[in-house]
Parts: structure tokens; sequence; C-alpha cells
């Protein structure tokens, strides 16, 4: 059973400081959306089989790109479903 994640489903937000510049990071979607123009609308699990993180899936967490608006530095973040 796929879990719900609270930046995806808008139940929360998150604010994350730059590692390289110590400015607030901007989540900016899903890791899985910037694979190609389509993978937005692709299952979400299936994505997650295929996405590099290999456990991302088996412990319910859905990694997130977050940008910095200063620096253009950019994390993934692992965020518990």
């Amino acid at each position: 059973m796929m879990g719900e994640c609270p930046l995806c489903n808008g139940f929360y937000s998150y604010s994350y400081i730059c590692t390289s510049c110590m400015a607030t990071m901007i989540d900016s979607g899903r890791y899985s959306d910037f694979f190609d123009d389509y993978s937005a609308y692709m299952e979400i699990d299936h994505l997650k089989l295929e996405d590099g993180f290999p456990t991302d899936e088996k412990i319910g967490e859905c990694p997130h790109v977050f940008i910095c608006p200063n620096c253009n530095h950019s994390e993934v973040i692992m965020i518990k479903e």
C-alpha cells in the first residue's frame, strides 16, 4: 500500500537550509517528476522502483528536490510518508 507524502498532498510544508549559502531552500517537487515529460503522470510506486533510491518504497519515503533560490544549489531530501 502506498503511503501519503505530506508535501505531495499539501499536509505540511518543510523548510530546509541550503548547505552552500544558508538560505531557505524551496521544494520543487518529487524527484521522479524530473525524469521526463511524462513521469509526473506515471504511478508513483512504479517510479520508486526505478528512481535510484533502493529503499524509498520499502520504508515509505518520498524523494523531493529542494532548490536554493539564492545560489541554485539543489538537494534531494527524503520525506517520510
